[in-house]
């Protein structure tokens, strides 16, 4: 998952990015509301974490314009304004949840997973394609029961993907949503580490589950069998 943090306060930017980065977010950093802005227009996010006391434009002002432009992304107000005034007017411009400072980092993370739970359809805390199991929570991963070790990219990848699962995902889409804005675009990194997964994945199970779509990305689920063209038959049918 990757995310946006709106914050001038250089010690809180820090450490929230720290951490986030720990728990498998790509995360880029922006200080003021026009940086915020123009990192919204060049990329792809899927939350927004978003204080209110930024330089102008202000984290108010930064919403509603998000909001305006046709943004959906889930957006959290950070902010040491506890009044209930200002916790009306966050959530009145567009926010989907706001937390006071100072505040618990493990809140923080619970927060997010809530938000990133509600596109258009609720989705679960864990994902389940096959016998792959993907819990988001625990940021786990197993496989028939067999526990996989990963690092802390490798879930990132396997968390996207099996969010996507049995859609065909880009490599473009891919590091709009797992790599940050240092990811250099024409490195073979999102094939290393496809790679590295699929042999993970794939080492205990009976069936491949992560496949390549030649010119067109990578999915994750079973493997469908290839329609026959008109006149075809299989050799076992030919029995």
């Amino acid at each position: 998952m990757r995310a946006l943090l709106v914050e001038d306060d250089g010690r809180i930017s820090r450490f929230v990015a720290k951490g986030l980065r720990e728990q498998a977010y790509a995360v880029d950093v922006a200080s003021n509301g026009e940086q915020a802005l123009y990192f919204v227009a060049v990329n792809t996010y899927d939350v927004v974490i978003l204080d209110v006391m930024i330089p102008e434009p202000d984290g108010f002002a930064v919403c509603k314009e998000l909001r305006r432009s046709g943004h959906r992304m889930p957006v959290i107000m950070l902010t040491a304004r506890d009044a209930i005034e200002d916790r009306i007017e966050g959530l009145d411009r567009g926010a989907d949840d706001y937390l006071i400072k100072p505040f618990e980092f493990r809140e923080l993370l619970a927060r997010l997973r809530a938000l990133l739970r509600r596109p258009a359809a609720l989705q679960p805390p864990v994902f389940s394609v096959g016998d792959l199991l993907v819990d988001t929570a625990g940021q786990t991963v197993s496989r028939g029961g067999h526990p996989i070790s990963m690092t802390t990219k490798e879930y990132a990848l396997v968390e996207f993907l099996a969010r996507n699962a049995g859609r065909v995902v880009g490599r473009a889409e891919i590091a709009e949503h797992v790599w940050d804005e240092e990811f250099d675009p024409f490195s073979n990194l999102i094939e290393v580490y496809v790679n590295r997964v699929r042999r993970k994945i794939d080492a205990v199970g009976s069936k491949p589950l992560l496949h390549t779509r030649r010119g067109a990305g990578y999915v994750l689920g079973p493997e469908s069998k290839p329609e026959l063209k008109p006149g075809e038959v299989r050799n076992r049918d030919r029995a």
